[in-house]
């Protein structure tokens, strides 16, 4: 039966994280802010949110973040530049991220994980249920996972997570959940989360990928969350009180994504990342396709 909740307005995007697979590129520039074609990774985020219709978007940074303040801020001399000469196109770029959305900001202090990152979110939330969208995981806007979430949310209340089916043997790599099935297919009950299991002690092999919708009761478990795997506040253990709990915050639903999903979050597949979208874009992919088949052609 379908429930009444309250309506979902307000995005988390954690963006305190040191990059340090991708140094030494991130020495000084953020690793949100790292190209991808011709946006940083952190725009294509945001645009997520907004598309969802979550246009008040809160991003926990930290120390040395400050480029990503002002990509979504107003540059006004190169706005007046850009009028000078002309180039519509172009201004209209520069103008696009910083009337994306109203974003507010909140320094993390000490890195302590995710669940951390989170927990400063709260006075900014309040007592609403609020999505996480975090910025290594890029989700094609023809896949729109997150309003998918935001309504079962809506229908069940509680919070939501999303999963994607993994090998084995790289359910290591995520936090994972064991699972129960619902009416519907892509629809899950999340009856456990363990954060990068062993394989051989894994529940399933849905691994949890960047993107959640919360219940505020999460706030009041984080609080009280000691330090887990690699000493730091794990979401996943707090998810894992309130999936245990129903009474405490709701239940714990997962969507079940198959669709596009762009990995940014180690070098390998960042590459990958840039070409399968380099190659989808109307006004790059020809000549682009063309030539990543002659280079393929002659390199192997």
């Amino acid at each position: 039966m379908t429930q009444s909740h309250p309506r979902i307005s307000k995005a988390v995007i954690p963006a305190a994280g040191l990059g340090t697979r991708f140094l030494p590129a991130t020495k000084a520039t953020p690793k949100e802010m790292l190209p991808v074609v011709d946006k940083p990774a952190i725009q294509y985020v945001v645009e997520e949110a907004v598309s969802a219709g979550l246009g008040d978007v809160l991003m926990v940074t930290g120390r040395n973040k400050r480029p990503l303040e002002d990509h979504f801020d107003r540059n006004y001399e190169l706005e007046s530049a850009l009028q000078k000469k002309g180039d519509a196109s172009r201004l209209a770029k520069v103008q696009e991220s910083s009337d994306l959305a109203m974003i507010h900001y909140v320094r993390q202090g000490d890195p302590k994980g995710l669940g951390h990152a989170v927990l400063c979110a709260a006075p900014h939330v309040g007592d609403e249920p609020f999505a996480v969208l975090l910025g290594d995981d890029l989700i094609d806007p023809r896949d729109p996972l997150l309003q998918r979430m935001i309504d079962v949310q809506e229908q069940y209340g509680g919070s939501v997570i999303a999963l994607m089916e993994v090998a084995p043997e790289q359910i290591h790599l995520y936090g994972c959940a064991a699972v129960e099935a619902t009416g519907d297919d892509d629809v899950v009950k999340v009856s456990g989360l363990v954060e990068k299991p062993d394989p051989a002690d894994a529940p399933s092999n849905y691994a949890i990928i960047g993107r959640y919708v919360l219940d505020p009761h999460v706030f009041d478990i984080l609080r009280k969350t000691e330090p887990g795997r690699g000493g730091e506040i794990q979401l996943t253990d707090a998810l894992q009180q309130l999936a245990e709990d129903e009474k405490v915050g709701g239940p714990v639903h997962g969507v079940v994504f198959k669709g596009r999903r762009y990995d940014t979050g180690d070098r390998g597949d960042y590459l990958r990342a840039i070409v399968r979208l380099a190659c989808e874009r109307e006004d790059l992919g020809p000549d682009f396709r063309t030539w990543l088949r002659s280079y393929v052609a002659e390199e192997m």
